[in-house]
């Protein structure tokens, strides 16, 4: 039994009579869930993979190294980011981390900052990618390309304005754990996707989000 936020069941729960053990974590689907929603602990694992690819690989070719990091490790720090996301800015840095100390080792770049190596290496910072692949999953929810409910998750506005898109989300000021779910993070950033945004279909959409500037909504940066 996992309990999230400050509060604790004062008692116990049973499921044929077999009581269930309350913790603080629990592990399911590639993802550890702490009872304060902090990042997942498999982000240890990524580092793991980061260490070994500069232990293994004779060849200092940058470009194979940076290949090798986007199939063995960056799937890692973002398989269901949509669950496990973090809000704290500890704990997004710790995410960062892995990625600049991969990319600090690689040939040339040790001097370089970490915004000049995701230049040079043509990458993206980790907070945004997390960004964009929660809006995905929010177009995704809105126009029913999964099963979920949307009235498990959202409300559709019904403030009528004569700025920003027709798919605008009702905003509630949730304080607390609450506040670091997908489904309050997200909504900010959705309500300000450009106009014109195209939502006919996902690669359009994908489209918009890649395109659109959400600096504002970055803690890291």
């Amino acid at each position: 039994m996992l309990s999230i936020g400050n509060s604790r069941i004062p008692v116990s729960l049973n499921i044929d009579n077999t009581v269930l053990t309350q913790v603080t974590k629990n592990h399911g689907l590639g993802v550890t869930v702490t009872n304060n929603l902090f990042s997942s602990t498999h982000v240890s694992r990524a580092q793991s993979r980061a260490l070994a690819i500069h232990r293994s690989f004779l060849s200092r070719d940058i470009s194979l190294l940076i290949r090798a990091y986007k199939v063995y490790v960056r799937p890692l720090l973002e398989h269901n980011s949509v669950v496990w996301s973090p809000a704290s800015i500890g704990d997004i840095e710790e995410i960062e981390r892995v990625q600049g100390n991969f990319t600090k080792r690689l040939k040339g770049l040790h001097n370089c900052s970490y915004i000049e190596r995701l230049k040079r290496l043509n990458l993206d910072s980790l907070e945004p990618r997390r960004l964009h692949a929660d809006l995905i999953w929010c177009y995704k929810i809105i126009f029913k390309l999964v099963d979920i409910d949307i009235n498990d998750l959202f409300v559709l506005s019904n403030v009528s304005s004569t700025r920003g898109h027709q798919y605008k989300l009702y905003k509630e000021h949730n304080t607390g754990v609450r506040a670091s779910f997908f489904c309050e993070c997200v909504i900010n950033a959705w309500n300000k996707l450009p106009d014109d945004t195209n939502f006919n279909t996902l690669a359009t959409v994908k489209h918009s989000v890649i395109n659109t500037d959400f600096t504002g909504f970055m803690k890291r940066f």
